[in-house]
């Protein structure tokens, strides 16, 4: 009898310290956990569409400083708006205004709420592409006073209308979709984004919008406070 005690007994301690032992993760595991979970922290649908309406605001302060020079008769190189007015084709009107189009208006227009609001931000769209084109038209034709009238054409009307997205569109998507539907769209907005890229696309725009802010030297946000 005594052999099977002693052998209960030391099966029930090692099942104790084993248990006593590894309750939880090691401290290091937890921190790994950690970081992968932050790293991997999912972008909601809104958050998503306004750190890209960020880039935009970048590129349209560089927009502001070209016309600046403009008409001050200052030399710069102009390959700055080039680049930019096709990170504005690439990431802003080929894919930003691509998901509003595709995955939000129509939810907006099926519900019938914001309508007109949603028809005057369709007719921008195409608008602003249009302006874009002619900007990369009058920038390769050297026509520096063309390309400041169609610069400030397009900051005109892309400020207000990202405000209106921004404070008004933006927070109504919450009224027309349930919790489930709005989450799905940031993980599928997340999918096309990578597919489109390749990869973090909007890490990339702020790298690209970056270098061109240093090259133009405007980079450093403390020149813009006044003295």
């Amino acid at each position: 009898m005594n052999t099977p005690r002693r052998a209960f007994l030391a099966g029930t301690s090692a099942m104790i310290t084993s248990t006593l032992v590894r309750p939880f993760p090691s401290l290091a595991e937890q921190a790994k956990t950690a970081k992968q979970r932050e790293g991997e922290e999912d972008v909601s649908t809104n958050e998503d569409l306004m750190r890209e309406h960020g880039v935009l605001n970048r590129i349209l302060l560089i927009y502001d400083e070209a016309i600046r020079r403009i008409q001050r008769k200052e030399k710069f190189d102009p390959d700055v708006i080039t680049k930019s007015a096709g990170l504005i084709q690439r990431f802003i009107e080929d894919y930003h205004e691509k998901l509003e189009e595709n995955y939000l208006f129509p939810r907006f227009e099926k519900a019938g709420k914001l309508v007109d609001l949603v028809k005057t931000l369709r007719l921008q769209h195409a608008a602003g592409r249009n302006v874009t084109g002619g900007i990369l038209a009058a920038v390769k034709a050297s026509d520096l006073p063309a390309t400041a009238d169609l610069l400030a054409t397009f900051t005109r009307m892309y400020r207000p209308h990202e405000a209106r997205e921004d404070t008004v569109l933006f927070p109504a998507l919450h009224e027309i979709v349930s919790k489930h539907e709005y989450d799905a769209l940031g993980e599928q907005f997340d999918a096309i984004e990578r597919k489109t890229f390749g990869g973090d696309g909007f890490d990339m725009a702020v790298d690209q919008v970056t270098a061109l802010e240093k090259q133009f030297g405007i980079y450093d946000l403390a020149q813009f406070t006044p003295k």
